[in-house]
């Protein structure tokens, strides 16, 4: 029996994601070819491997067995093609950065022209998740994510401590009081499948019976609620010298966010990924703006 690593890749996909749809996404491949590509490999193993459903598609006692192996190898996947490319002469072609929806926008995006300009032949494809990206898999090269990383596998290449912010329009601003309580403030916030994402839980431990006046899936759908006067949002307030929050005309309010007033930023990226050149060179022009940022 010959399993190949896109068989394999296959199988986890569904595994993790839960449904062929899902599955589907993730692999760039349409639901047919997911579904043909399963029964093929059902048939190689001689065994189901998920029961299906109409909530989705769950893993066999056959399938059980296979889930940990094929993780391993989607970890040494990642593994052999950043060995490969290591041997890169110069700092050119794809970096993969994940974040969240706020770093993606505010910060990445408007790096990502920074870059083009100083290194024509580098590119940036931003990954704005709420997900963190399985970087040991090489589904991103670099991170920014506001969680130290405990794997092995991967390193810590810069840290940042960000002072969180409520943003309103200034016309909401001129509405409010001049200190408003954290109870007085109309507040726009995640909605599902994005409830516990922060700012929502700590907003719920801070204000009681907290109850957003405008919820929404989509950051941008925030910021355009905000923009137009509905409410406030939390965010990091992220001084940079690419700043969106300025352009868009949001402004601070005077709030205390007590224990919640500030976040923590970590660059983390696999170890042997810094041995890519362009990865490494990518990873140097964020540290040298992460820095930038803390020094104003």
């Amino acid at each position: 029996m010959n399993i190949s690593w896109d068989d394999a890749r296959l199988f986890l996909a569904i595994a993790e994601t839960g449904s062929f749809s899902a599955a589907a996404t993730r692999l760039r491949i349409g639901q047919p070819t997911v579904s043909r590509r399963l029964a093929a490999l059902e048939y190689q193993v001689g065994a189901k491997l998920f029961r299906r459903s109409v909530e989705g598609a769950a893993l066999t006692v056959a399938g059980e067995r296979l889930l940990q192996p094929a993780r391993k190898m989607a970890e040494w996947a990642g593994e052999f093609q950043r060995a490969a490319e290591s041997s890169d002469s110069s700092p050119k072609g794809l970096v993969r950065v994940t974040a969240s929806p706020f770093i993606s926008f505010d910060f990445l995006a408007p790096f990502a022209g920074h870059v083009a300009r100083k290194y024509p032949g580098l590119r940036l494809e931003v990954q704005s998740s709420i997900q963190y990206a399985d970087l040991g898999r090489g589904e991103a090269d670099l991170a920014l994510r506001g969680v130290a990383t405990k794997n092995a596998d991967l390193t810590m290449v810069h840290t940042l401590e960000l002072e969180n912010a409520v943003f309103v329009s200034k016309a909401l601003k001129a509405k409010l009081p001049k200190r408003p309580t954290l109870q007085q403030i109309p507040w726009v916030a995640w909605a599902p499948p994005y409830e516990s994402v922060p700012p929502n839980p700590q907003l719920a431990v801070l204000i009681p019976g907290f109850t957003p006046v405008f919820t929404t899936d989509n950051f941008l759908v925030m910021v355009a609620a905000v923009e137009a006067g509905v409410g406030a949002m939390v965010m990091g307030n992220f001084s940079h010298r690419f700043n969106a929050q300025r352009e868009r005309n949001l402004v601070p309010l005077d709030v205390d966010l007590g224990p919640h007033g500030k976040q923590v930023l970590h660059l983390v990226c696999p170890k042997s990924a810094l041995d890519i050149p362009r990865v490494r060179k990518v990873s140097e022009l964020l540290v040298e703006e992460l820095e930038r940022a803390r020094r104003r």
